[in-house]
């Protein structure tokens, strides 16, 4: 029974064809004015939809890209002046900062040096005292050492007149020694 339905509708299908070519519809054309409408219609959809809708909203998309790219760029300008100032402030803080260290340090060195100088005088007038001191005694002892040279010498004479048996008096002593030491 399926066999005799298949021959049927193929037999049927076969009428049909003779009085048709076989192919592909849009090249028919019967329909091409028909075709033709819907294209222009579909064609004028998309322009008015891509011009109404879509279009406008790509034009805003971009035009708040571009309001945001110029707004960073304005902002990465200032940022980049306020780095600049910052900077110069910076290196002037700097200076300044350089020289007022200078003047501290010329100053630390005015007062250690008026500071040694001032220990210097006092080393050197204590050194000074000390050496009139030292002078003195030394002459002192330059004056003990000749008396005690002179009274040795007197001493020494007349043990060795004495010795040698003779008599001398203390007061030719005295003058022999006085002038032998004067030269």
């Amino acid at each position: 029974m399926a066999t005799e339905a298949h021959d049927a509708a193929a037999a049927t299908h076969g009428a049909a064809d003779a009085g048709h070519a076989v192919g592909m519809p849009q090249l028919d054309f019967s329909t091409w004015p028909n075709q033709i409408f819907w294209l222009l219609v579909t064609l004028v959809a998309i322009y008015f939809i891509l011009t109404r809708v879509a279009l406008p909203r790509i034009s805003a998309v971009l035009a708040e890209r571009r309001g945001t790219i110029t707004n960073d760029l304005a902002a990465a300008e200032e940022l980049k002046q306020k780095a600049t100032e910052a900077e110069a402030a910076y290196n002037e803080a700097l200076a300044t900062a350089r020289v007022e260290a200078g003047k501290i340090v010329a100053a630390a060195r005015a007062e250690i040096e008026a500071d040694l100088a001032k220990a210097t005088a006092k080393a050197d007038a204590d050194i000074d005292a000390k050496a009139a001191v030292s002078e003195q005694r030394i002459a002192e002892i330059r004056a003990g050492a000749l008396e005690s040279v002179t009274e040795v010498a007197k001493d020494t004479a007349k043990e060795l007149i004495a010795a040698l048996g003779g008599k001398a008096d203390a007061r030719s002593i005295t003058a022999a020694v006085s002038a032998r030491l004067k030269g």
